[in-house]
């Protein structure tokens, strides 16, 4: 390890460095953008995943929604267009036979009603709900509460409502937890203000407890949609066919029909998606090494015209008693040097494009990139191969230099 710290040894780097600045540069630069562009596509991944996750962070996103429509095929005597809706038997039996697939379900009802509060009023959603739609779709409360287990059994009037609604009905700084808003011409007491996320499949709603609604709009057993989320490890689109399968046989629906019921499966999406990003991620990896790979094999190829030119000055060293492992250990310093100076520009180079593209592009709640970062362990590791792919393509020049011999080298004009 000594001859590192020899100053002899960084004098002659340099002294070949110095004598081809521009050929140095080029090669450098090389390396310098295979390494930049590895650590800037790597991070705008991360970013494009972390957007993602922004997105949908408010879904349990191994979900199913699933609601009815109309029939398609005449089915055991019924015909073609029959209409029908889900029921709590539906629930039951799914709970009962998909026990150790479905993690949670919840079952919904909705409708729009004109909502008054003192002298102001608007059209909105309204929806009955159970406290578990939470945990599918979380809530991010600003003021109060959500729905619990005893506005269910109580048959509260009680409401959840949007900041949107809140901001409609009710002055600037007015706390709305306790005031009471009409919603079909019904006293409801207002327990909780929500802030509709970036994906908020209901909008500007106000949720009620579910037995609420049902005795407020006299709809006995009958239920809308519901969403059903799966259980960890779960194959949701093979979950969601045998769900359709059940419920097609308690409704008297044909097998085949594909029309009777509707149903978006949340997770099947964010599966292409996830998908589509492990591709770019692969791609980013692929690109950037073989863009350093190109780069290094430029510096081998610098080196090996920097060899030939240094002919009669290596055989003057091997004259005067330099070793081939001397002469090998020069020229792969000066490999390894050159792609450790690219490497560290290209990384901080990147790191700085990342931040400023997250200060400028990153923020905001439609950002596409979000914290577009490359881990620590990501950057050592492609610095590692970096400094290896240097070392090993620095070895073929070398080889070059020491099997000329010290007698021809000094007859080299």
């Amino acid at each position: 390890m000594k001859f590192l710290f020899d100053s002899d040894t960084w004098q002659e780097i340099y002294g070949s460095i110095r004598k081809n600045k521009l050929r140095t540069f080029i090669t450098i630069l090389g390396v310098w953008w295979g390494i930049f562009l590895l650590v800037a596509l790597l991070g705008a991944a991360r970013g494009m995943e972390n957007g993602f996750s922004k997105l949908f962070g408010n879904f349990a996103t191994n979900s199913v929604f699933m609601w009815t429509q109309s029939t398609d095929t005449p089915f055991k005597g019924f015909q073609k267009g029959r209409r029908f809706n889900l029921t709590f038997n539906d629930i039951e039996v799914l709970k009962s036979e998909f026990k150790d697939e479905i993690k949670l379900l919840a079952p919904r009802n909705q409708t729009s009603n004109l909502i008054i509060h003192n002298f102001k009023s608007g059209n909105f959603q309204v929806s009955g709900d159970y406290p578990v739609l939470d945990q599918i779709q979380k809530k991010k409360l600003l003021y109060g509460r959500f729905l619990n287990k005893n506005d269910i059994s109580d048959e509260a009037k009680v409401t959840v409502i949007s900041e949107e609604m809140y901001k409609q009905l009710f002055d600037k700084d007015v706390n709305p937890i306790g005031a009471q808003i009409k919603i079909n011409s019904i006293s409801y007491k207002v327990i909780g203000v929500y802030q509709v996320g970036n994906i908020g499949i209901d909008g500007d709603t106000a949720y009620i407890p579910f037995t609420t609604f049902q005795r407020v709009y006299n709809r006995a057993n009958k239920i809308d949609w519901m969403m059903i989320t799966a259980n960890d490890g779960i194959d949701i689109k093979q979950m969601e066919k045998d769900i359709l399968l059940t419920l097609k046989n308690l409704h008297k629906v044909h097998p085949e029909d594909n029309r009777a019921f509707g149903s978006v499966n949340l997770g099947e999406q964010i599966g292409k998606f996830t998908g589509f990003l492990k591709g770019i991620q692969f791609l980013t990896w692929f690109v950037g090494i073989a863009t350093l790979i190109a780069g290094v094999f430029a510096i081998g190829n610098i080196l090996l015209i920097t060899v030939k030119e240094r002919t009669k000055e290596i055989g003057i060293r091997r004259a005067i008693g330099a070793t081939p492992i001397e002469i090998r250990r020069q020229v792969i310093l000066e490999s390894v040097f050159l792609t450790t100076i690219a490497g560290m520009l290209g990384i901080f180079f990147g790191a700085l494009v990342l931040f400023f593209v997250d200060k400028f592009f990153g923020q905001g709640d439609d950002a596409a990139l979000v914290n577009p970062t490359v881990n620590i362990p990501i950057i050592l590791l492609a610095f590692l191969i970096l400094i290896v792919l240097g070392t090993l393509i620095g070895l073929i020049p070398a080889f070059m230099a020491t099997i000329i011999k010290p007698i021809e080298a000094l007859r080299e004009e």
